[in-house]
């Protein structure tokens, strides 16, 4: 078998239907559009329901501004780092590993939420005020990635 040998399986393409090329064809006339009124004459923009007030206007446009500086920072609680079976020091890539966080790439901020029962030597981005003083009353230590 061939490139040019290849067909489509009997019966599942059929042959466009040619509208308005008389009776005989079968769409002849109105051409499946039914008989007089706007449709039929072929006058309706796209969006456009009889005069009623159209979807598109009906709903709320977006508003506001985007930001596009906007940093996303993956956040982690220092009580989801105290339990982590892990002694080092914990990198974002250590918590990635854990599956604390999603994107590898993105900042790490880690907030105080939670206890701290042991000494935790963090690296991220950014912490609260509250995760610093939670690590560091607990004998770790905090240090910041540029």
């Amino acid at each position: 078998m061939k490139l040019h040998d290849l067909k489509p399986a009997p019966g599942s393409r059929r042959p466009k239907t040619r509208v308005g090329r008389g009776i005989a064809a079968g769409r002849g006339k109105t051409a499946g559009r039914g008989t007089k009124g706007q449709k039929a004459r072929g006058t309706v923009r796209p969006g456009f329901e009889g005069g009623q007030n159209p979807l598109y206007r009906r709903l709320g446009r977006v508003r506001g501004f985007k930001n596009p500086f906007k940093i996303v920072f993956e956040v982690v609680n220092v009580g989801r780092l105290n339990d982590l079976p892990f002694e080092g020091v914990i990198t974002p890539d250590v918590l990635r590993e854990y599956r604390l966080i999603r994107e590898a790439g993105a900042p790490v901020k880690i907030l105080g939420n939670g206890d701290v029962s042991r000494a935790l030597h963090v690296r991220a981005h950014a912490f609260s005020q509250s995760a610093r003083e939670k690590i560091v009353a607990a004998g770790g230590t905090v240090e910041v990635i540029d």
